[in-house]
């Protein structure tokens, strides 16, 4: 029984970091660029309407629960197993440190400013790094989840 907790628990963190990998690229290519124009105030706030839901919350959880069922995996794929998760606690940490509360002030602007501008501009360049640890900690999971269990 456990065996397979520890497989569901695999497939699950394989499935939400793809939705994030391309989730994320959709955003960082089309919606957000858009956004250089409007006043903050009217962007939408994709972290409550999508993100909360599909990483803030379950991705952080499906971490901390991998990261438990890597460490007391003794097969094979334990390794690259610790490596995902791994990788996606340094892209959980960026996010929680520096994504989520830059988003949430460069939102409450007033009005678009220089400032404003820079660090949107700012933001989108440093997802790009944010887009690497997931493709990585993606890639990480998929070969632990293609390896045998033990």
């Amino acid at each position: 029984m456990a065996q397979h907790v520890t497989t569901v628990l695999l497939w699950l963190l394989v499935i939400n970091l793809g939705i994030a990998f391309g989730a994320g690229l959709y955003e960082a290519r089309v919606v957000i660029p858009s956004w250089a124009v409007l006043p903050p105030r009217t962007w939408p706030n994709t972290g409550l309407l999508f993100w909360v839901y599909v990483t803030t919350v379950p991705l952080t959880l499906l971490t901390l629960a991998n990261a438990v069922a890597a460490w007391v995996d003794d097969g094979p794929r334990r390794y690259w197993w610790l490596a995902a998760v791994g990788i996606t606690v340094v892209e959980r940490v960026a996010t929680f440190a520096y994504f989520i509360p830059t988003m949430v002030r460069l939102s409450g602007a007033v009005d678009v400013s220089d400032a404003v501008r820079t660090g949107l501009a700012q933001w989108l360049l440093l997802n790009h790094g944010r887009h690497v640890l997931t493709l990585a900690a993606w890639l990480a999971a998929l070969k632990a989840l293609s390896s045998p269990p033990r």
